[in-house]
């Protein structure tokens, strides 16, 4: 049995989390990324630990600080904070090794770093943690050019919560390394799972209304608060409305005009707040894919949440409402595919690119992965429990202006078996994104 630390408690994962006082805090749900924070502090003088609030990065760098004798510092303490803002270049000398914790709260601690460690290059004297993309916001990305190695870490993925291996669905993908017929049983609790997301907190609460009420305030806080801390917005209420305006057109093509017009300010200033809510690790663009020669495919990207627990919050959809009308489960679905991708993304070795596929005749793929040498994966996801013939024809759109290019598409759903319907074209449950056939 596993346990995740939060807040000094810890929490027996089953199909809930369920509060347990008695087991030990320092017990936590094992986190894949730690393996590749351990390397990179082998031979990398910063590494960054960077995603949004409340995704476990404090729990895995206090981990590492305690397992390696490292000072922990967060700056989410007043009186450490206020140091760091005033002395930044006294405050980094009189640590030569540490673990810095929400470091983008005093960002004139990176230009203080940077001077340390080319004065001493010795590799893994500091791991930094941060809430907002730090390389892309109001922090240079050319100041730690060379010096950082960044991990991103997203909340829980399903493989950690169930206590399973680091996911082969990538590699398998673009393999095609898929048996032509699989009986797998379908996915357990998919409803819950699309609805439940992976913040440790919010899982910590068993009572859903209880799970929602806490999302909803996450995502006010951070809107109403936080975003403070990297820009200046003069008007947190729209942010605020922003943001459930962008839930409810998750996945679907970004209309800056319209969302303008709702919220009452221009295109521009909606693209501005749009890149603050993907700095703090809420929402992506996800580009359209294209090639050069073809010229009847959509250019403009489409928005995605990181959290189909958090989109499902501010969708205010619960299970009741996606047994009374199915078409509700969809979009959680595809927000739930995408985040496991984004997570088995960060931990390969093989750099992998995510956009979208549509074309003038409106048909789409919902999304495409590629890896050097351009190949190609689609995926398509869909909330049915059986599959149809037309739900593969954007994967075969797809197929079609990739050539050979095409490594596979896959259709995930609500089904109990994996079925190549076609050349390189292929059926299976939703779970297969996180379990591999025929494993425990």
């Amino acid at each position: 049995m596993v346990y995740s630390e939060l807040d000094g408690r810890a929490f027996r994962i089953g199909r809930n989390f369920v509060p347990n006082q008695t087991q030990d805090p320092g017990q936590f749900v094992a986190r894949h990324a730690e393996a590749r924070v351990r390397t990179a502090l082998t031979d990398t003088r910063i590494v960054a630990i960077v995603g949004p609030r409340q995704s476990g990065k404090t729990t895995l760098a206090r981990r590492i600080a305690r397992s390696d004798g490292r000072p922990f510092i967060t700056l989410d303490d007043e009186q450490f904070r206020r140091f760091a803002e005033d002395d930044p270049a006294g405050f980094i000398r009189r640590q030569r090794v540490a673990v810095i914790d929400e470091i983008q709260r005093a960002p004139g601690l990176i230009l203080a770093l940077k001077q340390s460690v080319d004065e001493d290059p010795r590799p893994g004297r500091y791991l930094i943690t941060g809430s907002v993309d730090l390389f892309r916001s109001s922090i240079s990305p050319d100041s730690l050019a060379g010096r950082v190695e960044t991990i991103e870490l997203l909340p829980f993925s399903r493989a950690e919560i169930v206590g399973s291996r680091v996911p082969e669905f990538l590699d398998r993908a673009f393999a095609a390394d898929f048996p032509n017929l699989a009986l797998t049983g379908p996915t357990p609790d998919l409803i819950e799972q699309a609805i439940s997301g992976g913040y440790p907190e919010a899982l910590s609460r068993t009572v859903p209304a209880r799970r929602r009420d806490w999302l909803l305030a996450y995502a006010r806080a951070l809107t109403e608060r936080d975003v403070s801390e990297i820009a200046t917005v003069g008007k947190h209420d729209e942010m605020s409305r922003l943001i459930d305006h962008v839930a409810a057109s998750a996945g679907q093509l970004l209309n800056l005009s319209r969302l303008g017009s709702q919220l009452g300010v221009d295109g521009k200033t909606v693209d501005r707040w749009l890149a603050l809510l993907e700095h703090m690790f809420l929402i992506r663009r996800i580009r359209a894919w294209h090639r050069n020669e073809l010229k009847r495919l959509v250019k403009t990207p489409k928005l995605q949440f990181l959290d189909s627990g958090l989109l499902a919050a501010l969708r205010r959809v619960g299970t009741a409402d996606i047994e009374k009308d199915r078409r509700k489960l969809g979009p959680l679905l595809e927000c739930l595919a995408h985040a496991e991708l984004l997570k088995a993304a960060s931990l390969s070795l093989e750099a992998t690119a995510m956009s979208h596929y549509r074309d003038k005749d409106q048909v789409e793929v919902d999304l495409v992965l590629e890896r050097s040498p351009g190949q190609v994966v689609g995926i398509e996801v869909k909330a049915n429990a059986s599959v149809r013939p037309r739900d593969f024809q954007g994967l075969a759109r797809l197929q079609s202006a990739a050539g050979e290019r095409f490594a596979c598409g896959i259709v995930l759903h609500d089904g109990d078996r994996i079925q190549r319907t076609a050349p390189r074209l292929f059926a299976m449950p939703v779970d297969m994104l996180w379990t591999t056939p025929g494993a425990g």
